[in-house]
């Protein structure tokens, strides 16, 4: 059973597009700051517990949009990364600290080690796969050590600092929590020794079972405990047959031309994750359903997260569930668009899951004020028992 009963649920700032389907300009939405600020506030009344913003050259910058975003939402934090070999650890830090000053304590940080070696070197990164890895752990080192208010001077192989230190500490001590994702040995290796909660795209839970034990036991050797995340897309109805429906809707406008194109430029990259969630669809669009109620098609052309939970409300909750019970407690969810489908998860899932984020602003649980229109401008419209069962 999984350590904790209670879960953290995320959604996501689309900076890199949204729309209601995918693979065409057919129902897209042009990403500015009014639409990412209208979803941050969507998430921050409906209690999620955070947004992940992407990183990476198909975005607008994370920073920059958490910096815009923050100061209209109250609870909200984000989740931005920091990225190693392109970000000195030094001004990493003082951006860290800063974000996290000027939110109140609201920043999470992702660490990404980049699995794209076209987009590497257009942002002048040549090294391989491992060698990233040497360096996210270098610059861990010593951005941890400027974060938790210590001196710095090393001199290592890839980062060398001299009386590295920061004027302005970070709200949160030592310093805000460290996500990871990385499934490779070396992404592994460094993981156990530097972050606090390691995070999996959505694999079949017996995948994810296995993944989190080798991280847990690699951790145990180092005298570390780290927590652990998955990152997932959501197709939600209030019937099956509605959400599985919705689910091919939703690519329905894509061809095999654009899936042949996209798993070309996915097949490219060196990320172990990449090539996992690759092979659980295998660029076919006929056993998209790869576990029960988990299915690959966003993959199909998408990078990165390529799974969605589809079904009802408590085949949803129940699929969330199992991936607790293997010791996911935290939950970074999306759908398309992303402003309709953070309400609609949050209205159906959330009542029917045991939250760490209790400090809603929006009351789901219980329905102490006058919910829904007024019918006939005159009578308030009876509690709905729908839910009930």
């Amino acid at each position: 059973m999984s350590n904790s009963s209670k879960a953290n649920v995320l959604w996501f700032l689309p900076t890199h597009g949204d729309g209601r389907y995918l693979g065409t300009s057919n129902g897209a939405r042009a990403v500015d700051f009014n639409y990412l600020r209208q979803i941050a506030q969507a998430a921050d009344q409906l209690g999620y517990f955070g947004v992940l913003l992407p990183t990476g050259r198909s975005c607008e910058d994370s920073w920059v949009v958490a910096s815009a975003v923050a100061p209209w939402t109250e609870r909200l934090r984000y989740l931005v990364a920091v990225r190693p070999g392109l970000q000195s650890p030094s001004v990493a830090a003082r951006m860290t600290a800063t974000l996290d000053r000027v939110t109140n304590g609201r920043l999470l940080i992702n660490v990404v080690t980049g699995g794209d070696p076209v987009e590497n070197k257009g942002d002048g990164i040549f090294l391989d796969h491992d060698e990233r890895y040497a360096v996210t752990r270098e610059f861990l080192n010593v951005y941890s050590d400027l974060l938790a208010g210590k001196t710095v001077n090393v001199q290592g192989k890839h980062i060398s600092i001299e009386d590295g230190r920061l004027i302005f500490p970070p709200v949160q001590s030592p310093r805000p929590p460290l996500y990871f994702g990385g499934s490779s040995d070396a992404g592994i290796d460094v993981a156990v020794d530097t972050v606090d909660k390691y995070l999996t795209w959505g694999e079949p839970p017996a995948a994810v079972a296995e993944k989190v034990a080798r991280v847990k036991a690699a951790a145990a050797k180092r005298g570390r405990t780290l927590s652990f995340g998955i990152r997932l897309h959501v197709v939600v109805r209030e019937t099956s047959e509605a959400a599985w429906k919705a689910a091919d809707e939703l690519i329905q406008y894509v061809t095999d031309d654009t899936i042949a194109a996209a798993q070309k430029t996915l097949a490219r990259q060196d990320s172990v994750g990449q090539k996992r969630m690759a092979e659980l669809h295998g660029g076919r669009r006929d056993k998209l359903e790869i576990s029960p109620n988990l299915w690959a098609g966003v993959g199909l052309v998408r990078g990165g997260a390529g799974t969605a939970l589809v079904g009802n409300p408590q085949e949803v909750a129940a699929r969330i569930k199992e991936y607790q019970d293997v010791g996911v407690d935290t939950f970074i969810m999306s759908g398309y668009p992303h402003l309709e489908e953070a309400y609609r998860f949050a209205e159906l899932v959330f009542p029917l899951l045991s939250l760490q984020q209790h400090d809603n602003v929006t009351p789901l649980r219980v329905q102490n004020g006058p919910l829904g229109e007024t019918i006939a401008n005159e009578h308030r419209p009876l509690a709905s028992q729908a839910s009930a069962s």
